[in-house]
């Protein structure tokens, strides 16, 4: 039985079918407009390389940069309500305040702060208001609404009342989609509540969106369950992801990272994934994606929930090249790169040209970029390399070299050599390293806390959030047998009473069945 693994980029629609870590096939199409059909004609590749049947296929998992194209693009987003308990509190920053004003006029439907949401330590900052949620309900009704993202004040410790008005609304304005903040982002009241909003005015978009990649899979013939991949690595069904699109945000480099470890067998290095347009670079720690600490923006807008610390830079395969070689991107001929290159018979200099006409890869027909001048081809090489370095060492939590894993289709532009790094490592099907990663994809649970010593001692504290962490791994899917905890986080809060600590854990499983 095999695993399937797709990844639907903004270029290429990868494949890979694997028995436990054995390649059995892969391929690479581009990406088309309505994804489907992308990915009807790279799994029936794979299928027709394997000569396997379909019904032999146990699982499929697929990665896509959709939702978050959505959300960049301002197409196909849905007008949302926004409704935040925390009165007489937080009422000086109103909810999407500090959106873009074109993204906020795009999705805001109705806004409403009101009394309600609690102390970190349970405390009520004041009871909720029934007429008042009432009228609310009456008035999400009557503009026709069909989303809505709920936040509390500190919901992810004390749920009580953001449950409540979630539950009320569910009642009185049915088909109502809702979003509870507390099931996608972190402490933060801004940010989470930013993340919840996202995510509602992003699940009629995957409702569709999600429904044509299992009518896809099932025109194949195929029945296994369908899983996508999250920002952190890790999978939740489709069903899942249709209630939380957000978190596939940064599931495409988080893809890429993982196959990296596996293909390397590394648990902690350095990934660069070179593109046609840009290189992500990351850092793993025990195998996942070093997750950022601190609020990440996307489309503009700041949120808190899990994404990976990447950085990327305007250099690929695609790169324009100055004539003199002075000048190496951002700018890129992008999916264009088979018809505009120099060693593909177009007239435009890009980095793939200099790769070539430097003997670091060999492809493409290198007698068109025989007369490039050798200073301007080293002009241009030391202007990637610089920015490769520069790249590695931004990632880096030490002074000391590092071992650099390289995947991707432009990783043909990384030299073997890299400033920074104490070996550069390319492994085998380094191309599809993303659709590696998305059929390894584990399933994760966490937990993000803060908690009062004042009464119970810090281990018997941990121990309930490490207990807490494996049960909601288990709840998303995982094998209970294979469950363990990969990350844990510790961090005294000096500003809150109580000798409060914020705990945050995560543990990650096999797929059950799988």
């Amino acid at each position: 039985m095999a695993r399937l693994g797709i990844d639907v980029g903004g270029t290429n629609t990868d494949a890979v079918l694997l028995d436990r870590s054995e390649v059995l096939a892969w391929a690479k199409e581009p990406t088309t407009p309505d994804v489907s059909t992308g990915i009807l004609r790279v799994v029936r590749d794979v299928l027709a390389q394997a000569r396997i049947a379909p019904d032999e296929i146990r699982a499929v998992m697929l990665g896509t940069t959709h939702f978050t194209n959505a959300v960049v693009q301002r197409q196909e987003l849905a007008r949302i309500a926004v409704l935040r308990l925390g009165l007489p509190a937080t009422a000086s920053i109103p909810p999407l305040e500090d959106w873009p004003d074109d993204l906020r006029d795009a999705v805001a439907g109705f806004i409403a702060l009101l009394p309600g949401g609690h102390q970190f330590d349970g405390r009520e900052i004041s009871p909720l208001d029934h007429s008042a949620l009432n009228q609310v309900c009456e008035r999400i009704a009557e503009l026709g609404i069909s989303s809505a993202a709920v936040t509390a004040v500190f919901s992810p410790a004390t749920s009580a009342h953001e449950d409540a008005v979630a539950d009320l609304l569910a009642s009185r304005v049915p088909g109502l989609r809702i979003t509870r903040s507390r099931e996608i982002g972190r402490l933060g009241l801004l940010e989470r509540e930013n993340a919840a909003a996202l995510n509602a005015c992003l699940v009629p978009l995957a409702e569709r969106t999600i429904r044509a990649f299992q009518d896809a899979l099932a025109e194949l013939g195929l029945t296994a369950p369908l899983y996508l991949s999250q920002n952190d690595g890790t999978l939740m069904t489709a069903d899942f992801a249709t209630r939380y699109p957000v978190l596939t945000f940064a599931s495409g480099p988080t893809n890429s990272m993982r196959g990296a470890a596996v293909l390397s067998g590394l648990r902690d290095a350095i990934v660069l994934d070179v593109g046609g347009t840009t290189t992500d670079g990351g850092a793993l720690v025990n195998g996942f994606p070093r997750e950022a600490s601190f609020a990440v923006t996307i489309g503009g807008v700041r949120t808190n929930f899990r994404m990976p610390d990447v950085v990327s830079i305007g250099l690929g395969g695609g790169s324009l090249v100055a004539p003199d070689g002075r000048s190496v991107g951002p700018r890129s001929v992008g999916f264009r790169l088979m018809q505009e290159a120099r060693i593909f018979g177009g007239n435009t200099l890009t980095a793939s040209d200099i790769a070539v006409a430097a003997g670091r890869a060999r492809f493409g027909d290198p007698t068109r970029v025989a007369d490039l001048s050798p200073v301007v081809v080293q002009r241009a090489l030391t202007i990637i390399d610089q920015r490769l370095a520069e790249l590695v060492d931004s990632l880096k939590t030490s002074a000391g070299p590092v071992p650099v894993i390289v995947v991707g289709g432009g990783s043909v532009l990384v030299p073997g050599q890299l400033e920074g790094a104490s070996e550069v490592i390319r492994p085998p099907y380094a191309a599809v390293a993303n659709a590696i990663g998305a059929a390894i994809a584990q399933v994760s649970g966490e937990v993000d806390r803060i908690v009062s010593l004042e009464g119970q001692t810090r281990e018997s504290a941990l121990a309930a959030a490490r207990a807490d962490a494996c049960r909601a791994a288990i709840a998303a899917g995982a094998d209970p047998a294979t469950v363990s905890v990969v990350e844990v986080e510790e961090v005294p809060i000096a500003y809150l009473p109580s000798n409060a600590v914020r705990i945050r854990i995560k543990a990650v499983g096999d797929l059950r069945g799988g």
